[in-house]
């Protein structure tokens, strides 16, 4: 985890009872090395005393639009330069309002219109108000800007008696995604700015009864990765995924699916529109010839089922006429490279990223390491990326795909 030594973070507090947690999500913030300025607006001060998180942070608390001890009285130009993240926690229905629609009216709104620096927004507000179309609205469009992202609300009792999404998230998890955030915008770099990326990851599963299925191990981490690495060099990222249990990247269009033909499906629907298309989903190669309607029962000492084959997404998006850059996944337990090159030649593929399964690799792990194979010249090339986090390798390969294929191929 990146650690937050000496990066200058804004805490934004507007008025909601969900401010006296903003007072540990400033302690949090401090014991993790950031110099933090707290900014409030006037309704804040009615809920926590400005005092206190004067006390914690060290620095007198902004409220002012204009701030005479600041270079020219512009207080908020100055403090929108310095903030390296701005966090607002709580963000109240009507600071959500004004964010969205470009007003200006107090310090906290101003920073959000002459800030360059990321922003993170944790809503508070009563389950009502965060249900109400306007609100959602807002989130959406919010939601859909580069450098804006959300944390929450969570679900649960609310101060007013009711119950529902609208409480404020736990510091720790804001303080974890904003180092997320700061993490991704160190490693930034644009590769693949305004670029279409499509992605598939996770397993798919092919139910055999109601209770019964078959389905290839994955945790999908490696290709939730790949898809968070290519938002972080400015591509527009569509993630189908089979069944997991990670959270899904910030800033993706997502697509949940279930079987292998839904998948299929799917990525055949969007892929027209797609630059690059790396398949890293673990798809079934199999189904059964038809699923049960009831459970099977335990009647004999052998079951046959009847399997047969599920159309294969990869080789499909390669037979194209207009194919995209393609990208496959190879997961080998022996002889990597020959299986590799062979799937890569056979398939018409672009590229294949190779790693070794089993004996306690590959799978639900949270590193990993990869064998790159492509083509250049008529020859094959190939690279090995060292064991490393995913994220790291997500990272490495996503820079291997932008730089084989925009600078020396040139096919995007």
């Amino acid at each position: 985890m990146l650690s937050l030594n000496n990066k200058k973070i804004i805490l934004a507090v507007s008025g909601g009872i969900a401010a006296y947690k903003s007072a540990l999500l400033l302690r949090l913030l401090i014991k993790q090395g950031a110099r933090v300025q707290v900014v409030m607006t006037e309704s804040a001060k009615e809920f926590v005393a400005p005092l206190t998180f004067q006390a914690l942070s060290g620095e007198i608390v902004r409220s002012d639009l204009f701030d005479s001890a600041a270079e020219a009285g512009m207080g908020h130009i100055e403090l929108a330069q310095w903030a390296d993240l701005m966090i607002i926690a709580p963000a109240t229905a009507n600071t959500l309002a004004k964010i969205t629609h470009g007003l200006a009216d107090n310090l906290l709104t101003a920073l959000c219109l002459t800030s360059k620096a990321p922003l993170l927004i944790a809503p508070a507000m009563n389950q009502q108000m965060w249900n109400n179309t306007t609100t959602q609205e807002n989130v959406t469009k919010l939601s859909k800007k580069q450098s804006i992202f959300l944390c929450g609300p969570a679900l649960g009792e609310q101060a007013c008696g009711d119950s529902g999404y609208g409480r404020m998230e736990e510091p720790q998890k804001i303080l974890q995604q904003g180092i997320k955030i700061l993490e991704n915008q160190t490693i930034s770099s644009g590769l693949l700015k305004d670029r279409h990326i499509l992605i598939t990851a996770g397993p798919t599963i092919e139910d055999i009864d109601p209770v019964r299925y078959v389905t290839n191990r994955s945790s999908g981490k490696m290709g939730y990765a790949i898809a968070q690495a290519a938002i972080n060099e400015g591509a527009r990222v569509s993630l189908v995924s089979g069944p997991v249990c990670i959270e899904q990247p910030q800033k993706v269009e997502f697509y949940s699916i279930r079987s292998a033909r839904q998948m299929h499906e799917t990525v055949l629907k969007i892929v027209a529109s797609a630059d690059v298309f790396i398949a890293t989903a673990a798809v079934a190669d199999y189904r059964p010839a038809s699923k049960r309607i009831q459970k099977l029962k335990k009647n004999s000492e052998n079951l046959t089922i009847e399997l047969i084959k599920n159309p294969d997404i990869l080789a499909d998006v390669a037979a194209l006429a207009n194919k995209p850059v393609t990208i496959g996944f190879a997961a080998e337990t022996n002889d990597i490279e020959a299986y590799a090159i062979d799937k890569l030649k056979r398939k018409n593929l672009d590229m294949i990223a190779a790693n070794q399964v089993g004996d306690a690799k590959g799978f639900e792990k949270d590193d990993n390491e990869l064998y790159l194979f492509w083509h250049k010249d008529n020859e094959i090339q190939s690279k090995k990326l060292p064991l490393a986090d995913k994220q790291i390798l997500a990272k490495q390969l996503i820079e291997e795909i932008a730089l084989s294929f925009t600078q020396d191929i040139n096919i995007l």
